[in-house]
């Protein structure tokens, strides 16, 4: 335990909200501090953080994994090579497509693509699925961007990914401690943490202009993994000028023949969590933080509010599992939060943010160090919260029945009038409102 520097605290929170980000040394002292009333001062500042540089908008995706055969044994992971509990599937050309229409036809325009790591899903296959994915559609419309969770690769073949036409690129070291990093990883390529812990480096090389990483929580000391990251990420912008597009916050959760994730190494409390993301929104405040359906709905509920931008909903992380139950296919881990898309749209209306389903920053060219620049002051607010508003519209317009849908215009009309005082903008709504799809500045 530490004792209280009211001083020190108080110069954390202003640097803070002056958009300064935290040292890793001044992430862990606050980690630390067991105080109550500094824990709420710190929740309120990344509120006011998030607010500050995103507004309110949240950003809505889905993850669309495509295999579960796997060549590593990581002993957390349902995947895991050991594991003969379940059925090992590859999702076809064919199947990716259909998958890709269903997301589609409850309103998804964001993919992130995760696969496992196998010698039989080549590189090659990885750019077919890309491809498929981008090339589905409905009546409804098509996917607009496609960020991807896959094994790392080499520079060379990170080149060949970045032509694809991906969005974010995302690699998660797991665990930042050496020695459980190898006790979980005990065979297959991701046990070379190194290759590992260098690939965002690779990735930015190859042009790739935004990268994603994370850390497992679960597997070691909370707190010095968040420094850990942190040090990464002051080691990317030492030598790259940027750090992550996105940092992911993801806790072990039970997965079907993997026994270590029913009784995780360290177990984190609601609570903590939810204080672990606080700090992570003041620490590194450019970045966007993603919540994904591990958690429960209403904890994800409480942390919508506590600096996340970026959530998936109504997710499966089955191969094959938005058109099929998948029963007896091989999931890589169990989720919680089981509301659909629209539930958890409204429910964020309800709760006064902005449901985003824009990609506008991707096809502006608003990525890698132009994004960092107009993230870091700020400024990308304007155009956040204006894209967020157009494309909910979309969304409405196309998936909501009519009462839902006014009760959603109503709301976007209220913020576009209080909030928006700008006649272009009004204008490009008018548009959505009358059925013009696609629309942002």
């Amino acid at each position: 335990m530490l004792t209280l520097n009211m001083n020190k605290i108080d110069f954390l929170l202003d640097k803070a909200k002056a958009l300064k980000g935290l040292s890793p040394e001044e992430a862990e002292f606050l980690l630390l501090c067991n105080d109550f009333d500094t824990q709420c001062r710190v929740i309120e500042a990344a509120k006011f953080v998030k607010q500050a540089i995103y507004g309110r908008r949240i950003v809505l995706f889905a993850p669309l994994y495509v295999s579960n055969e796997c060549d590593n044994n990581c002993l957390y992971c349902g995947f895991q090579k050991s594991n003969k509990d379940s059925e090992r599937k590859t999702l076809t050309s064919s199947e990716i497509l259909q998958e890709t229409k269903a997301l589609i036809d409850k309103g998804v325009k964001r993919i992130l693509l995760v696969s496992s790591e196998s010698s039989k899903f080549t590189l090659d296959k990885l750019i077919e699925a890309i491809e498929c994915c981008y090339s589905a559609k409905t009546e409804k419309g098509e996917i607009r961007r496609i960020n991807v969770n896959v094994a790392p690769l080499s520079t060379e073949n990170f080149k060949i990914l970045k032509k694809a036409k991906i969005g974010t690129y995302q690699v998660f070291q797991e665990t930042y401690n050496r020695d459980v990093y190898s006790k979980m990883h005990p065979s297959g390529k991701k046990s070379d943490y190194k290759f590992r812990y260098e690939a965002p480096f690779r990735a930015l090389e190859a042009g790739i202009g935004d990268v994603g990483m994370g850390v497992l929580f679960g597997l070691s000391d909370p707190v010095s993994e968040v420094k850990a990251l942190l040090k990464h990420i002051e080691e990317m912008v030492k030598i790259y000028g940027i750090g992550p597009h996105t940092i992911s916050v993801p806790r072990i959760k039970p997965a079907k023949g993997a026994k270590l994730s029913f009784n995780p190494p360290y177990k984190i409390s609601d609570d903590f969590f939810t204080y672990l993301i606080a700090v992570l929104r003041i620490a590194v405040p450019y970045t966007g933080i993603i919540l994904s359906t591990r958690e429960t709905q209403e904890l994800r509920d409480k942390l919508f509010g506590v600096g996340v931008s970026q959530i998936s909903a109504a997710s499966s992380t089955t191969p094959g599992g938005y058109i099929n139950s998948g029963d007896k296919i091989l999931s890589q881990f169990t989720t919680s939060d089981e509301r659909s898309l629209e539930e958890v749209v409204i429910k964020l209306c309800e709760s006064g943010h902005i449901p985003s389903f824009c990609t506008a920053c991707y096809r502006k060219g608003r990525v890698g160090e132009d994004f960092m620049d107009l993230a870091k002051d700020g400024t990308i607010k304007n155009f956040c919260d204006k894209n967020a508003l157009l494309s909910f519209a979309e969304y409405a317009i196309n998936f909501l029945n009519s009462d839902k849908q006014d009760f959603v215009k109503a709301f976007i009309k209220d913020v576009a009038k209080k909030e928006m005082q700008d006649q272009h903008f009004n204008k490009l709504l008018d548009k959505v409102f009358a059925g013009e799809k696609d629309v942002f500045i």
